[in-house]
C-alpha cells in the first residue's frame, strides 16, 4: 500500500510539472531581473544545450551552489585526467561563476534543467551521459526517475542529510524508498549520514569523509592581498563569513563594542553577495564606514567594515585575519562549512545552530580549534579575547590545521568508490582516441 501511494505521489509531482510549465518562463524572467538567473542562458533551464556535445564517454556532474561546486571541482579534475568528458550543471549564477574561474574550457558548464519531464528529457536526450554524479543532497525526483528509466547509473557523492531533511524523508518512507533506490551508490560524508541514507532505502552506501576538507586551495590574488595588508598596517581584524540576515548587523554591533579598545577592522562576507546594498545601508545606519570589494574601495584609517561582496575570493578575505566567525549559525539555522577557515589558519567561532555540519564542528571543538558562542554578547567577548591573547589564538589555529590534516583523504576514498564506474569509461575513451 505504501509503495502504491509513493508511486501515485511521484506521478502527481510529475504531472504538476506539466501543469506549471506555462508559468515557468515568466518565473525565470522575474528571477533574471533580480540577478538570480543568467538571462542569456535561460533556455538551458529548459534543457536546451548551450554547447556542442563532444564525442566519447561523458559524465554529468551536478552541484547545486557554490559550496557543492567547490567540493566537486577536484573530483572533476581527476575524471578529466582520464580523458572522460564532463558536463557540469549548477543551479545558481554564483556557482556558474566559480566553475568558470576554476575549471578550464574542457569542462562544459550548463545550468541545471528544471525538474520537469520535458526539460530533463531534452537534457538527457542531447548529452547522453554515461554516468551521473550528484553532490551532497540534491534530490530531484523527476531527474532521478528519468535517469533510472534510461539505466544511467547515478551516484551521490559527499552525501549529507540534515536532521530536518532526514525527519521529513522518514515521514514519507515509502516515497523515500522509491526515490533513493535509484542511486547505484551513495558515498556519504560521515557514518551518521551513511546511516540516514541506508534507513531511507539507499543501497549500497559507503563513507568517504568530506570532500571540502581536501579542497584547501582557496585562490587569491597575491597583489590584492598585499595591497590590503599594506592599507591595514598594524590594525587588528576579525571576519564574519558566510553570513545570513541579521548576522551582518550583529557583526556591526560587535565592531562598535570593540573598535575603541582594539582599533580593528571587521570583514563581513555575506553568503549571498546580492544582498550587499541592503547590508551596506544597514551598517551605515549604525554609523559605520563601509569599504566594498566590488567598488575597489581602499581601506583607510576610518574604515570600519570591509564588505566582501564578491564570489570566489574567500581565500583573500580569510588571509586578512586569524579569527573567523562562521555564519548561518547565530540567527539562521544549519551552519556553514568551518573547514575552510580552519585550513587557512583561523581560530573558528560559530553560533550553536550548526546541524548541517555537526560532524565537522564536533571534530574541531574536540581538538580545541572551534568555539561555540550562544549569543552576540559572547561573540563580542570571544573576538576580543582571541585578539588580545596571542598564545590562545595560535593554539586554536594550530589545532584547526591538525584537525583538517587528520580528516583528509575524502578525494582518494571517493575516487576509489567510483573506480568501477569510471574505469570502463576511461578505457573506452582511450580506444576511441586510437
Amino acid at each position: 500500500m505504501a509503495n502504491t501511494m509513493a508511486r501515485f505521489a511521484l506521478s502527481a509531482y510529475k504531472w504538476a510539472g506539466f501543469a506549471l510549465f506555462p508559468l515557468l518562463t515568466p518565473y525565470l524572467a522575474v528571477r533574471s531581473a533580480k540577478g538570480k538567473e543568467d538571462a542569456a542562458r535561460r533556455r538551458e533551464r529548459f534543457g536546451h544545450p548551450g554547447r556542442e556535445r563532444p564525442t566519447g564517454p561523458l559524465v554529468w556532474f551536478h552541484a547545486a551552489s557554490v559550496g557543492e561546486t567547490t567540493a566537486v571541482i577536484p573530483l572533476i579534475r581527476e575524471v578529466r585526467k582520464r580523458d572522460i568528458h564532463v558536463v557540469l550543471t549548477t543551479g545558481t549564477v554564483t556557482s556558474a561563476k566559480v566553475a568558470s574561474e576554476r575549471l578550464d574550457d574542457s569542462v562544459i558548464h550548463q545550468f541545471v534543467p528544471l525538474d520537469i519531464k520535458p526539460a530533463v528529457g531534452r537534457f538527457l536526450d542531447y548529452w547522453k551521459p554515461d554516468l551521473a554524479v550528484i553532490a551532497e543532497s540534491e534530490i530531484w525526483p523527476v531527474t532521478l526517475m528519468e535517469l533510472g528509466e534510461r539505466h544511467i547509473p547515478q551516484i551521490l557523492v559527499n552525501g549529507r542529510l540534515s536532521d530536518r531533511s532526514f525527519a521529513r524523508w522518514r515521514r514519507y518512507s515509502g516515497l523515500a524508498g522509491e526515490i533513493f533506490r535509484n542511486f547505484a551508490l551513495v558515498i556519504a560524508q560521515s557514518e551518521a549520514d551513511a546511516s540516514k541514507y541506508s534507513e531511507l532505502g539507499a543501497l549500497p552506501v559507503t563513507v568517504s569523509g568530506n570532500l571540502k576538507v581536501d579542497n584547501d586551495t582557496l585562490p587569491y590574488e597575491a597583489d590584492v592581498l598585499a595591497r590590503y595588508k599594506s592599507q591595514l598596517g598594524a590594525r587588528k581584524t576579525w571576519a564574519a563569513i558566510s553570513t545570513f540576515d541579521k548576522e551582518e548587523a550583529a557583526a556591526g554591533r560587535v565592531h562598535q563594542r570593540l573598535k575603541a579598545a582594539n582599533g580593528l577592522l571587521t570583514i563581513i562576507v555575506p553568503r549571498h553577495p546580492e544582498r550587499a546594498d541592503e547590508i551596506e545601508k544597514e551598517l551605515n545606519e549604525q554609523g559605520l564606514k563601509v569599504a566594498r570589494r566590488t567598488r575597489k574601495d581602499p581601506i583607510t584609517p576610518d574604515t570600519d567594515i570591509l564588505l566582501g561582496d564578491t564570489i570566489g575570493e574567500m581565500g583573500l578575505y580569510l588571509r586578512l585575519t586569524e579569527i573567523a566567525f562562521v555564519g548561518r549559525s547565530l540567527y539562521a539555522e544549519g551552519g556553514q562549512n568551518p573547514m575552510e577557515p580552519a585550513a587557512i589558519g583561523c581560530a573558528v567561532l560559530s553560533g550553536g545552530n550548526v546541524q548541517n555540519f555537526r560532524d565537522s564542528y564536533q571534530r574541531l571543538a574536540a581538538n580545541g580549534s572551534a568555539k561555540i558562542v550562544r549569543d552576540e554578547d559572547i561573540l563580542a567577548k570571544g573576538v576580543h579575547y582571541l585578539m588580545n591573547n596571542d598564545p590562545v589564538r595560535r593554539k586554536m589555529i594550530d589545532a584547526g590545521f591538525d584537525t583538517v590534516q587528520g580528516m583528509r583523504g575524502a578525494l582518494t576514498a571517493t575516487m576509489k568508490s567510483l573506480e568501477p564506474y569510471i574505469s570502463p569509461l576511461a578505457m573506452k575513451a582511450r580506444l576511441d582516441a586510437k
